[in-house]
This record gives C-alpha cells, sequence and structure tokens, in this order.
C-alpha cells in the first residue's frame, strides 16, 4: 500500500488466457472491491498505480504473450508511471522463482491458488461472505461459473495439472449461490467451465454428479442458458445427456475436445480413448440430444504424428462434421510426459496441417449455415458493432463460435435481450438475418 501519500490506491488487472483465468481476476476483482479497495479490469484509464498481470502459462505462445506483458508493466514502473506490479496465475506457478530472478521489477509472484496473500499486499483479507456478490469482467448478460479446479487427467501434451493441481469439486450449494448471484445482477446465461467438466463430484460426493448439478442450476430463476465447456470424453457419464434433455435451460451444446483421431497417436498422448469408443459416444449424443451442437478442439503435430496418421484426422473431422472446431498446433512443454518425445514435426508442418483442418472445418461451417436459410432462431443479443447487432444462437459459445449479424439501420435490439430473428442469409462464420418483430421479449 501507498504511505505518505493522500491519493489512494487504484488497481488495473490484466487478465491472459482462457476463461478459467478470467473467473479468478472477477475474484480478485471482487475481493479488493470488498475491502474498499478501487479496483477494475482491464481499464482504459491510465490512472492505477497499482498493476495485477494474472498469466497464462499454457503453450509457448500464451507464455511469451503473459512476459511480453509482464516487461510492458516492468517498463511502467522503470518510468514511474506506476508504483506496484504483482504477477499471478499459471505462468508465475510454474515459473515462479526464474521469473523472480528474471524480472525484479516486479513486487510479488503469487500461484494460482495464493489469492489471500496477495491481498494480504493490501492489507486486506479474504472475504468469504463476498459468495454471490461476484464482479464480472464479461457483459452483464452472460458468466462463466467455474465448478472445479485442477486435473487429475495424464493427457502427455498437457502442463495444467503441474499448473492447477489435482481436481478439486465446488459444492453444490455453494455454485448454485454464486449463480443465484450472476443472475440477480441481469446474467441470463451461465457457461460452465473447469479443466475438466465430466469429474465434477468424484472428490465431494465419490460419484459424478454433474447431471445433479444441472439440475439443480437449472431451478435458478432469470437464467436461461447453461452451457457446458470443456468435457472429457474417457469414461463420459452419459447421464449428462438425460440432463441436457431434461432441462430446458440447459443448451443443447456440448465442448468435448477431442484431440485427435488416430488411435496411435491417442495412445501417444496418453487419452485413454480409441477412435471406435468415440465414435460411439457421438453417435450417442446425437442420437439422445434433439439437436446437439458438438464443438471440439484437435491438437496437430504432436510427436511422431506421421502423414498417414493425420489424414487419418482429417478423414475424421470430414466424418463426424462437428459444428464448431478449433485447432491447436502442439507445444513442446517441459515437465509433461510428451516432453520426453522427440518434437520431430516441423514448425512449418504443424502450421501446414492446422492450416488444412481449419479449411475442412470452414467448409462444413459453410455448408451446415447454409441449411439455416429461412429458419427462424432464438439468439442472445451480446453487442453493437459495425452497424450490426451481435447475437449467437445456442449453437454459438461467447469469442469462439458463429455469431448472428442483424443490421442495426434498419432494426433496434437490446443488447443482452433475446431476440428471435429469420436467417436471410449465411457465410462460414456469420449468420445473417432479421428480427420477427413479434416474438422480442
Amino acid at each position: 500500500m501507498k504511505v505518505n501519500t493522500l491519493t489512494p490506491d487504484k488497481v488495473n488487472i490484466i487478465t491472459l488466457g482462457c476463461s478459467k483465468n478470467l473467473v479468478d481476476s472477477e475474484e480478485i476483482l471482487t475481493q479488493l472491491r470488498g475491502n474498499e479497495i478501487e479496483a477494475d479490469h482491464e481499464s482504459n484509464e491510465s490512472d492505477a498505480n497499482i498493476i495485477i498481470v494474472n498469466t497464462c502459462g499454457f503453450i509457448d505462445l500464451a507464455k511469451k504473450e503473459s512476459i511480453d506483458t509482464i516487461l510492458h508493466y516492468a517498463e511502467q514502473k522503470n518510468q514511474g508511471h506506476i508504483e506496484k506490479l504483482y504477477v499471478t496465475g499459471c505462468l508465475s506457478q510454474r515459473y515462479k522463482d526464474d521469473l523472480e530472478a528474471e524480472i525484479p521489477e516486479v513486487d510479488a509472484f503469487f500461484g494460482t491458488m495464493e489469492l489471500p496473500a496477495l491481498l494480504a499486499r493490501f492489507e486486506a483479507d479474504y472475504k468469504h461472505e463476498l459468495l454471490g456478490q461476484r464482479n464480472i469482467a464479461t457483459p452483464e448478460h452472460f458468466a462463466y461459473l467455474k465448478i472445479s479446479e485442477g486435473c487429475n487427467r495424464t493427457c502427455a501434451f498437457c502442463a495444467i495439472p503441474l499448473m492447477r493441481g489435482k481436481h478439486r469439486s465446488q459444492p453444490i450449494e455453494k455454485l448454485v449461490e454464486e449463480a443465484k448471484g450472476l443472475a440477480r445482477i441481469g446474467v441470463k446465461e451461465i457457461n460452465l467451465i473447469a479443466q475438466e467438466l465430466t469429474y465434477y463430484g468424484l472428490d465431494l460426493y465419490k460419484k459424478r454428479v454433474l447431471p445433479e448439478l444441472l439440475d439443480a442450476l437449472s431451478d435458478v430463476e432469470g437464467v436461461e442458458w447453461i452451457r457446458l465447456h470443456y468435457a472429457y470424453p474417457t469414461k463420459f457419464p452419459r447421464e449428462i445427456f438425460d440432463a441436457m434433455v431434461r432441462n430446458e435451460s440447459v443448451c443443447h451444446y456440448l465442448d468435448i475436445p477431442l484431440q485427435h483421431a488416430s488411435n496411435s497417436v491417442l495412445k501417444r498422448m496418453r487419452r485413454q480413448i480409441t477412435v471406435e469408443e468415440t465414435t460411439d459416444l457421438l453417435n450417442y449424443a446425437r442420437e439422445n440430444v434433439p439437436n446437439l451442437a458438438l464443438r471440439t478442439t484437435m491438437l496437430v503435430g504432436f510427436p511422431g504424428e506421421t502423414e498417414e496418421e493425420f489424414e487419418e484426422l482429417c478423414a475424421f473431422v470430414e466424418d463426424q462434421r462437428f459444428d464448431r472446431l478449433g485447432v491447436f498446433k502442439y507445444s513442446h512443454e517441459e515437465n509433461t510426459l510428451a516432453h520426453e518425445l522427440e518434437d520431430d514435426v516441423p514448425a512449418d508442418i504443424k502450421e501446414e496441417r492446422a492450416q488444412l483442418i481449419m479449411e475442412i472445418q470452414r467448409g462444413i461451417n459453410f455448408e451446415k449455415n447454409q441449411e439455416l436459410i429461412g429458419t427462424q432462431q432464438k439468439i442472445l443479443v451480446d453487442r453493437l458493432e459495425s452497424n450490426y447487432f451481435v447475437g449467437r444462437t445456442y449453437r454459438d459459445s461467447h469469442e469462439v463460435d458463429n455469431v448472428v449479424k442483424v443490421p442495426a439501420d434498419k432494426h433496434f435490439l437490446r443488447v443482452g435481450d433475446f431476440s428471435t430473428v429469420l436467417i436471410t442469409d449465411a457465410d462460414d462464420f456469420n449468420l445473417y438475418a432479421e428480427p420477427l418483430l413479434d416474438a422480442l421479449h
């Protein structure tokens, strides 16, 4: 804290990485404000004298962005523009000692589970009574709800357990109370996130209880959409599909990162599943959840990935016709099981393969979007941008999926409201629509 000055401290929190990091930053923001410390999240103003950087350490590009951001604010401190610089999050957890030696301008580094220690720097205490009063950094109509932390899986390529530890579930009662608090401030869509959703409850209740959590959250008044992110396919509890069907507010949307579709690669990745088992799961899901939108992620360039193995992946993507798909290029992460293997796929081949997968998916997207022309769709309006009201269907999560555009020069929609629209045109990643005025609510 400042001394010998009448000017109060002002904190600006900078978040890098995924939505799980964003929730952590929101908790920091809530605790600081709850302790009567002025704080903002990624403010455009330059009046903050204390910066907190919440870092990502997932892959090389994320680590570079985090380090560049820390160095930027270290220079700001050297120039006298800020007084204190704190660093937290995954990169800090994983490389704390190295960072302390390399960037002495940082006043303190904190790991992913050291919020009380960070608050102590502000002479503040962690206030448990702030549960249900979260300050969100997203637009007020949607938010993320982190149902667990950490991961017990042993995927060869993944460093998340090194940074986030073992799986730890939040109690159902606590999550319901948090959801009620979000609903009270106007949140209509809740995105459930975790390192691994399907493991939820095993530590607390000795069984997987994600369906029971969905039942409980569906009773929260005001929440109209509940969306599932990051579900591991191995030993997938199929009762989740039943919960999706019986609860109207649970979107028929599932984010299920598969990573690959060659049995030999999956074995080297230690994914504990085969392509045949994956196909059976996807078929079951589509048969039992009407109009299910499936999102997945693939990883190309894993050590030893041959052209034949990559072609198996391409054929699988073409055959399965996922509604949404993203691609990562393999990053050789120290202390992971895959680091013992030779990173033998050249960077240009990784890039080429990633582009080929996305080109296949682009064509699938276009065809699926064309099929929606002439249909009515319920959308949640996110923002006004470039003379369009931009919204999403249940098939689309914020930032990572398709959008629906309604011309703002012809129509007015309220940001944060649901609207029923008629799809009039489409390209590979956008739908264009006109509102059905009598269906607005």
